[in-house]
């Protein structure tokens, strides 16, 4: 069938409804076409990422310490939990961070077997500077839509994820 007015996703759904009449495959429409946006979205962001010798992983501890405010410190686990990463995720991406000197690694002050992350001048720098470009690069990446389709579309993102939150 051939259907070249159709994106990716939509000829897909096509060939679905041909081979399988029986089952409606419009969740694709959406689940599929936010699947290669985010795709798309992550080279985007990553290539920007790049340019200040960070990955995306790299990027989220620094900008999760930034973000937190003075003195720019969480322990491992809050930085788990504010990047949603396992602590073992946390812990490859603080060691990659301790290598370039963005970060350093304390014992705890009430519990010597706590440890404090804490972002580096240099760290804050690199963040700072990184952090500007990719809010440049999200604005070109979302200018793309206008006002009213940013906002809407900002807004049934969030409904979604609270649904999906309740529902867990």
């Amino acid at each position: 069938m051939a259907t070249p007015d159709l994106d990716h996703v939509g000829r897909i759904m096509a060939q679905w409804r041909e081979e399988r009449p029986d089952l409606d495959p419009s969740p694709q429409g959406v689940i599929g076409r936010l699947h290669r946006l985010a795709a798309r979205l992550t080279e985007e962001l990553v290539a920007v990422y790049g340019e200040f010798g960070l990955g995306e992983g790299e990027f989220d501890v620094l900008a999760t310490l930034r973000r937190t405010g003075a003195p720019y410190e969480l322990t491992p686990g809050d930085l788990a939990a504010q990047t949603m990463v396992s602590s073992g995720a946390v812990t490859k991406r603080v060691d990659r961070c301790l290598e370039q000197g963005w970060v350093t690694r304390r014992v705890g002050d009430g519990d010597a077997r706590g440890r404090v992350i804490a972002l580096t001048e240099s760290g804050r720098e690199v963040i700072d500077a990184a952090f500007t470009a990719h809010m440049a690069n999200e604005h070109r990446l979302v200018d793309l839509l206008d006002e009213l389709e940013r906002a809407r579309l900002a807004h049934l993102l969030e409904k979604w994820g609270r649904a999906l939150d309740q529902a867990d």
